[in-house]
């Protein structure tokens, strides 16, 4: 890597900021342009404050989910350029995502093109691509004709570049408007190698990231049921259900510490183990919260405030960035095959 922080320029915290909901009040949005304010030099992962890194995630995405998804693509974006050795594309202005979702309808191929000074151009149709009618540049996941899998970055502003309204209905997380683009021979820029990207130790850190991200809305959601029960000490069902809910968020807490702890002593490790435990408990406490929350509080604050319903909202669709039972089953069989004992004290 080529420094330890990435700067967070204001111009991207303001375009992250427009997506902020009208129907929220202009206090938290400030508080909103006060946390990405603090984010401007943001720890890279690996650089000894990946801690401080998530919980910087995890701040953001207490207050929006909208806003985590393009503030954490943008970021993770900028720690995979720093980890290609590829920083001098950033600009100091401008706001980038990284759209590298693969569904079998939707491929981008990469070409050798004369017609530009690098020689590279990418067609095809890209699905998932949040905030695509906000930001400036993107990674995109592309592919060769030998079936190599390559990362290129792309000017969103430029003729071959199509944004569609297609694929997307969303309502939760229905504001990230991730919708196709069309890249129609558009120019690009060959920043990984043949598989490099999947292969770098950093797509597993980033992949802990987003789920700090889950965690900051999960706890968020889950200040309302404490407010709930400091304000009616007399409603026990709703005091189990946050007792449940605090075991589950302190457990995944414990494991997001570790997995940061693991990955600053090995950055260049990709500390499966630790990742996966990490995310799969995240994600397992998040439904604890979706499912909770709701049963102790009833329909009252998720109709009457606007900062509930949104979360309750974008989290269950956020969450399914998560591929459940595959990666739970994938996780076991890495558990299987090593060759440490599990679980001793």
């Amino acid at each position: 890597m080529e420094k330890a922080v990435m700067s967070f320029t204001q111009s991207a915290a303001l375009s992250i900021a427009s997506r902020y909901r009208a129907n929220q009040n202009s206090t938290a949005k400030a508080d909103l342009l006060d946390v990405l304010g603090s984010c401007q030099d943001l720890p890279l992962p690996g650089s000894g404050h990946t801690l401080a890194r998530w919980r910087r995630l995890a701040d953001v995405a207490a207050l929006d989910l909208v806003c985590a998804k393009l503030f954490e693509s943008h970021t993770d974006a900028l720690a995979i350029l720093a980890e290609l050795g590829q920083t001098h594309l950033i600009e100091d202005e401008g706001l980038w995502a990284v759209w590298c979702a693969e569904p079998p309808s939707h491929r981008v191929h990469l070409n050798a093109s004369p017609t530009f000074s690098d020689g590279v151009s990418i067609h095809g149709t890209k699905a998932w691509c949040s905030g695509a009618n906000e930001v400036s540049h993107a990674l995109i996941s592309c592919w060769d004709e030998n079936n190599k899998h390559f990362l290129v970055a792309v000017d969103m502003d430029q003729p071959g570049v199509i944004v569609t309204t297609d694929g997307w209905q969303a309502v939760g997380m229905g504001a990230t408007e991730s919708v196709d683009v069309i890249f129609d021979y558009a120019e690009a820029q060959q920043v990984s190698s043949a598989d490099q990207y999947i292969q770098r130790p950093g797509f597993l850190h980033g992949a802990a990231g987003i789920a700090a991200c889950w965690y900051g809305a999960a706890a968020s959601i889950a200040h309302y049921l404490i407010q709930h029960v400091q304000q009616r000490p007399d409603d026990v069902h709703a005091q189990a259900h946050l007792g449940v809910i605090d075991i589950a968020l302190a457990q995944a807490a414990s494991l997001l510490r570790v997995a940061a702890h693991a990955i600053d002593h090995s950055p260049t490790s990709p500390c499966e183990r630790e990742v996966w435990r990490a995310r799969l408990a995240v994600e397992a406490a998040v439904e604890t919260v979706l499912q909770r929350v709701p049963r102790a509080l009833g329909a009252g604050p998720l109709c009457k405030q606007a900062h509930l319903a949104n979360q309750m909202a974008d989290l269950p669709v956020f969450l399914r960035q998560s591929h459940a039972e595959r990666d739970l089953a994938a996780h076991g069989i890495r558990i299987a095959q090593e060759e440490t004992a599990q679980w001793k004290l």
